[in-house]
């Protein structure tokens, strides 16, 4: 079991993802707040399958546990919760299992004029300190952009695209 310090002296890292969908925010949280449609927006080489819980809609200590490869000729489980839900407004999940020490995501969305604003906010920490670092820098932050980006593209090909406000995705670290 990882320490307190362990964990406090690992790399903090953050991802924040906007996309503006031309769509009302009653159809947004239908389809985002469905587990099932999980698998619709993750890359098919991920081999993401959900294996229990996700047959319910969600609520406040759903436990999700999935399967996904992260990589070619690994896969491993992934168990999350989600802890807070606020119908229609925001949801969050929280890694329980997986390959992250800390994993928390923070899903939005917002009405705005010509639809709804969808963000997302990653707070998340690796393990294996220097070569935790190491592998974000060489690898997982591109897999992490490679992953919104085919969200992006799943999402504006299952709603549409809008012209009012351009789509972002950044990262920061601590």
């Amino acid at each position: 079991m990882l320490s307190l310090y362990k964990i406090n002296k690992m790399k903090l890292y953050q991802l924040r993802s906007s996309q503006l969908l031309p769509i009302s925010a009653h159809t947004a949280w239908e389809f985002l707040s469905s587990p099932a449609n999980l698998k619709v927006i993750t890359p098919e080489r991920m081999d993401f399958t959900i294996l229990s819980g996700g047959d319910r809609a969600m609520f406040p200590g759903q436990i999700i546990q999935y399967k996904v490869a992260p990589f070619p000729g690994y896969s491993t489980k992934w168990v999350t919760e989600i802890t807070h839900v606020s119908e229609g407004n925001y949801f969050v999940d929280e890694q329980r299992f997986g390959p992250y020490v800390l994993w928390h995501h923070k899903h939005f969305l917002q009405p705005v004029e010509g639809g709804v604003l969808m963000e997302d906010v990653i707070d998340y920490k690796l393990p294996f300190g220097v070569f935790g670092r190491l592998a974000h820098k060489l690898f997982i932050k591109n897999q992490l952009k490679q992953i919104f980006h085919y969200r992006e593209k799943q999402l504006t090909a299952l709603f549409g695209a809008s012209e009012k406000t351009k789509n972002t995705l950044q990262f920061t670290s601590i």
